[in-house]
């Protein structure tokens, strides 16, 4: 009954939404791939808002209902059926009376599992793409028949685009130039790779008041160089989102030189390796959004860019991983053993990361919930200390972070903050 009751909610909202787009008929502008969207997708908003009357996905609403729900513009209802008949009654007074709807929609779409791309794709069609990186082991492999068929649906969203449309990918991701290869549209690219478009060129830790405070490089277009800083994130990945997003505007002729002041004001999204401050004089990595085998590998980079006394790394289980599970939890804690001081691992999969970290010579300990976590660390933590956390969606390390803030007004800097989540 339950199933059946979603696939009906679902089918009434892509028809509502449908018929919207079918009215407005705004531009599309369509990001995936396996990391990074919503970011970009953050990115793109901030790029074209003041030259656009715009809409982007709220917060990573990117499935069959968080795609429908932006195209209504209407807040998730959760569980709530009052809520939900607030939804359809709002996309039928989109439908049936005049609105100053959007001209431009920014969705961020996703898959979990076969098909759901295809689903998303029934309701809306993108006028421009943006892809993601497509790792060599994508996130939800669990589910697909290989990695390849993961990142064939994640790409899906490109063979939807006419002819000569923009479609912005990484240079640096060998699966993306492949597959755009065949496609008769206009590839942008963007990257650290010499042959990007928009190529990012020596990227740093941006120091402001002597603290570390996000990312800054140069961006190299036609053979003029541009400042390019992001504030409140660590890591050379927080530098492809403006990119990308400056790669759209140019798409959709917006000026580079305003392109470049509207992405002034982007902030990655919580949850994306932001800088907080930290107990007894330490600083947090938090990541705990979410994580896969190649986003570890990411922060982990990002982590040995800053200077510290010790540098710990706090990981939580990598769901939906399949058969691919324990060798990929084991070879990240080999992996994290030689960029960092000790390894705190959170979960039951993890515990093969600490295994893997301790055999390797590093200390390691371990824990089978965020909570158990969150009430230990704070203890353990130094002056000096940096120290990542991430985990997978369900392992919570959100909680982690909480517990180690110095400040707890920055709480509201993290990610699963709404009265929905925090009763969970």
């Amino acid at each position: 009954m339950k199933r059946l009751a979603k696939t009906l909610v679902a089918s009434t909202l892509a028809l509502l939404a449908r018929a919207v787009l079918r009215k407005y008929r705004p531009g599309i502008v369509m990001v995936t791939g396996s990391v990074g969207k919503t970011s970009t997708k953050d990115a793109v908003a901030a790029c074209v808002r003041e030259h656009f009357f715009s809409r982007a996905s709220e917060k990573s609403y990117n499935s069959e209902f968080g795609v429908p729900l932006t195209i209504i513009g209407a807040k998730n209802p959760w569980t709530n059926p009052a809520r939900w008949l607030k939804v359809f009654q709002e996309a039928l007074a989109l439908i049936m009376l005049p609105s100053h709807y959007p001209k431009l929609l920014v969705l961020e779409v996703g898959a979990d599992s076969p098909g759901d791309l295809e689903r998303i794709l029934r309701i809306a069609t993108p006028d421009v793409v943006v892809v993601t990186k497509l790792p060599d082991l994508p996130v939800h492999v669990e589910f697909y028949a290989s990695p390849q068929a993961v990142r064939e649906e994640e790409f899906a969203p490109a063979y939807a685009l006419d002819a000569g449309s923009p479609l912005v990918i990484s240079s640096d991701d060998a699966y993306a130039r492949e597959m755009a290869k065949s496609l008769p549209v206009r590839t942008v690219t963007y990257g650290f790779s010499e042959g990007a478009e928009f190529h990012i060129s020596d990227a740093k830790v941006f120091m402001e008041n002597g603290e570390p405070a996000g990312m800054e490089a140069r961006l190299i277009y036609q053979g003029d160089s541009y400042p390019l800083i992001v504030r409140g994130a660590l890591g050379r990945q927080q530098l492809y989102a403006p990119a990308a997003a400056l790669s759209v505007a140019l798409s959709l002729s917006i000026p580079l030189e305003e392109a470049l002041r509207s992405i002034e004001g982007y902030v990655p999204p919580p949850g994306r390796s932001r800088i907080l401050r930290g107990v007894n004089g330490s600083v947090l990595i938090d990541d705990s959004y979410n994580s896969s085998p190649a986003a570890v590998e990411e922060a982990l980079s990002g982590l040995a860019l800053l200077p510290a006394t010790r540098r710990i790394a706090v990981l939580g289980d990598m769901l939906e991983l399949g058969r691919y599970s324990m060798q990929e939890h084991e070879r990240i804690g080999t992996l994290a053993a030689g960029a960092v001081d000790m390894v705190v691992s959170v979960g039951m999969r993890a515990r093969a990361i600490a295994d893997a970290a301790g055999r390797a010579g590093i200390e390691a300990r371990q824990f089978e919930t965020a909570k158990e976590a969150a009430k230990e660390l704070p203890g353990m933590i130094q002056e000096g200390d940096v120290v990542l956390v991430k985990g997978s969606q369900s392992i919570r390390t959100e909680r982690v972070v909480e517990a180690l803030l110095r400040a707890q007004e920055d709480r509201a800097q993290l990610v699963r903050q709404d009265r929905e989540w925090k009763v969970r």
